[in-house]
């Protein structure tokens, strides 16, 4: 039995909980978070509570502990996990800035104390096998990737402040996702160029953003991203992976080969039956089955065998930093309205 301990009983700390819950292997040791909603919650799953996490770290003692506290608490907090040689799973993105997501990076391999970042997707039985069909060559030389994320959040989504300021927005919130699951599929990316609007809402913050990437390998894509539209096309949707959305099948990615295109999540990949067929000849389709697990289970299992020392993180601290890194190369890129390489911002932080 492995215990394990949350640090945040917001929205997705309560998820942990109940996934922890639902898991036979594991016991919720202790929850922490300061606010009066959380005595609820541990009397539900009839857990302690603690008001601060240092002091939970230190009674509780467990064998690895959850972050899902809010971005700007992340690196605090894995800081804490890391002092006390306890494991954790760091919810997404990070840290809330580059230099504090390397320094925590560095600690975490310094230490030898594995830090899981909570990109779920990359969990997921379709990410897992885009990756597989992309790395065996079965679409050829990579050359192209679109992709969408479009969504109508709603008017009471943005009550909270800190959704109407820089930071709030789709890029860091949405973005960040889609940006390491192409990350994981195709490749790092190198540079990227955006424009942002806000005239949806007239907030501070952005609303829609077309985004173009050069990924290392010369790959090139692009990106629509808009929270303020009414659409089916997000991963969240046409998955069927996320805990909040209703199912409709679709498409959300595209990656193109010379000798086949994949659409994700759907998993239809499109082909040539002969070596002379051309453009003019129709394309063979062809359907990649999934193994039909769930994205979430996925990620506490993978946590568990971290902590048993079974796996390394599929989505390590500097990872996760590469991630943060693209998604603020976005934001620059449509700021300041020039192109803009990840790596000149990682070098800057570091």
């Amino acid at each position: 039995m492995i215990r394990l301990a949350v640090i945040g009983a917001g929205l997705i700390g309560r998820e942990h909980c109940q996934l922890i819950r639902d898991h036979d292997g594991v016991e919720l040791a202790a929850i922490a978070d300061p606010s009066p909603e959380a005595d609820a919650l541990a009397r539900e799953y009839g857990c302690p509570l603690f008001r601060d996490y240092a002091a939970m770290l230190d009674s509780a003692a467990p064998d690895g502990a959850i972050v899902a506290l809010p971005t700007t608490l992340h690196a605090e907090a894995g800081h804490a996990c890391l002092d006390r040689g306890i494991p954790s799973l760091i919810e997404k993105p990070v840290a809330d800035t580059l230099s504090a997501a390397l320094n925590l990076t560095e600690a975490s391999e310094a230490a030898n104390v594995p830090i899981l970042i909570g990109h779920h997707r990359r969990h997921s039985p379709d990410m897992r096998e885009a990756r597989r069909i992309v790395a065996e060559g079965a679409l050829g030389d990579i050359v192209a990737v679109n992709g969408l994320w479009m969504a109508d959040k709603p008017d009471a989504y943005f009550d909270t402040d800190w959704r109407r300021q820089p930071g709030g927005g789709p890029i860091l919130i949405n973005l960040i996702h889609d940006i390491d699951c192409l990350r994981f599929i195709v490749g790092e990316i190198a540079e990227v160029r955006a424009f942002a609007s806000s005239t949806a809402r007239g907030f501070e913050v952005e609303d829609t953003v077309s985004i173009a990437l050069r990924f290392e390998n010369g790959v090139l894509g692009s990106f629509l991203l808009s929270d303020a539209a009414a659409s089916p096309f997000t991963w969240e949707t046409t998955s069927g992976q996320a805990l909040y959305f209703p199912h409709r099948a679709g498409d959300c990615y595209v990656i193109a080969g010379r000798t086949g295109t994949l659409a994700i999540p759907s998993m239809r990949l499109w082909r040539r039956d002969a070596p002379d067929h051309h453009w003019q000849h129709p394309l063979v389709e062809k359907q990649t089955p999934l193994d039909g697990s769930r994205t979430y289970p996925n990620q506490l299992e993978h946590f568990l065998d971290i902590i048993r020392g079974r796996a390394n993180p599929v989505v390590s601290a500097r990872d996760g930093t590469h991630s943060l890194a693209t998604a603020l190369a976005v934001q620059i890129a449509a700021r300041e309205d020039r192109t803009v390489a990840v790596q000149d911002l990682l070098t800057a932080a570091a």
